[in-house]
């Protein structure tokens, strides 16, 4: 079989359960793996650790599946893996209410590098990583046998695979293809969402919980969201007794899919203020205006990929911060948040209180959020903790 060896020190590390190898902790390689081929992982005293798939062209050059002897890497183990995180999903109480959630959230689940949404009758899938590109029509064929489905639509149209020489794809993968437009129910809000098009899969899944803690803040106040997108804030807030809710995006086609989102659960379109321009000039605007808020949303997308540019990405969360603290009345409140994974909750909080201190202003963390259940974070994987949230009291 093909095999990997490890430094003695990686091979240490190992044992932490880490899943990423990178290419400088390889000893040697016995054959000639092809990209995404099993490897068997070895220590240098020939002791097994586990089974990962090789990637030759990523700096991270095995991903591992299992840490053991005993779990070999073959089609059995994918589906076990599958099975394990849509059975969790599927079965649980949390998500009984919708129709959308996320069924396979790569390493967390075991399963490296696949991602696996499902949105009404359809399931939607990246395949970022070699390994999981190997393995696609086996993957494919165990979503089919085990969720009901109309069509399993690939969007592995992400950057990340450009690194593991692979390249982007979009399609129907099984069965039939997607309507352009696609209504889903998160609880009790509808949604129509571009499954083809549309941000990641279609949908920030990942918010669904903190949409509904936010909401807890709306009743009766103006509330301002940022980088509103297709609006799942911005209507959590009207379903919450918002008096009005001004929407900030940059792109036109978010912010006539937000109005029809508003339509399509029967909400008073009166109360909705749609804005297309950029979200830190029209938060300057207002400060010019003296136009206040009693509860401003800032969900803006990633502002940071890697661990480089992490200062000049915090002064962009700053900047933004310190403007909506200023727009904000006596006791106003504050939901900030950043997907960003290099940045840390701890920085996110620094970064926060730096701002309230330039604005002069007191600050009380209420609640602190991160993803919804069904993206969990694997303790031996932090980098699968990515999104932080904080809602404030400004007084």
């Amino acid at each position: 079989m093909l095999s990997a060896n490890l430094k003695k020190e990686s091979a240490r590390t190992l044992k932490y359960r880490h899943p990423w190898i990178f290419s400088g902790a390889i000893k040697s390689i016995k054959g000639t793996p092809k990209s995404g081929e099993s490897l068997e992982v070895s220590s240098e005293e020939g002791e097994i650790l586990g089974y990962g798939s090789y990637s030759p062209k990523s700096k991270i050059a095995i991903r591992m599946w299992s840490f053991s002897e005993k779990e070999k890497l073959d089609e059995e183990l994918i589906r076990k893996r599958i099975t394990d995180a849509v059975s969790f999903r599927l079965k649980s109480d949390l998500f009984k209410k919708s129709d959308c959630c996320r069924l396979i959230f790569a390493e967390a689940d075991g399963i490296p590098g696949l991602i696996v949404d499902k949105f009404a009758d359809y399931l939607v899938c990246q395949f970022l990583f070699a390994g999981v590109e190997f393995w696609k029509a086996a993957i494919v064929a165990i979503l089919n046998d085990i969720v009901p489905n109309k069509g399993i639509y690939e969007r592995s149209d992400v950057e990340i695979r450009e690194k593991e020489g692979l390249p982007l794809l979009t399609g129907v993968l099984s069965g039939s293809e997607p309507p352009d437009l696609l209504e889903i129910n998160e609880g009790t809000i509808k949604y129509h969402i571009d499954i083809k098009n549309g941000h990641k899969t279609g949908f920030y899944l990942d918010q669904g919980i903190n949409r509904l803690r936010v909401a807890l803040h709306a009743k009766d106040a103006e509330v301002l969201d940022c980088f509103t997108y297709t609006g799942g804030f911005s209507i959590a807030a009207i379903k919450g007794g918002a008096s009005k809710v001004t929407s900030v995006d940059s792109s036109a086609p978010a912010i006539e899919a937000l109005r029809k989102n508003v339509e399509l659960n029967g909400l008073d379109v009166a109360k909705c203020e749609l804005v297309e321009a950029k979200v830190a000039e029209q938060l300057r605007k207002y400060r010019d205006q003296a136009r206040q808020f009693d509860l401003i949303i800032l969900d803006p997308p990633k502002f940071i990929y890697d661990r480089a540019h992490l200062e000049q990405a915090t002064r962009a969360y700053k900047d933004i911060n310190l403007l909506a603290i200023k727009l904000l009345r006596k006791n106003g409140i504050l939901a900030s948040f950043s997907c960003s994974q290099p940045m840390t909750e701890e920085l996110f909080q620094k970064m926060v209180s730096y701002a309230a201190v330039d604005a002069n202003k007191s600050v009380q963390i209420l609640e602190k959020l991160n993803q919804s259940p069904d993206h969990p974070i694997a303790l031996n994987f932090p980098e699968s903790a990515y999104l932080k949230g904080l809602i404030c009291r400004v007084f």
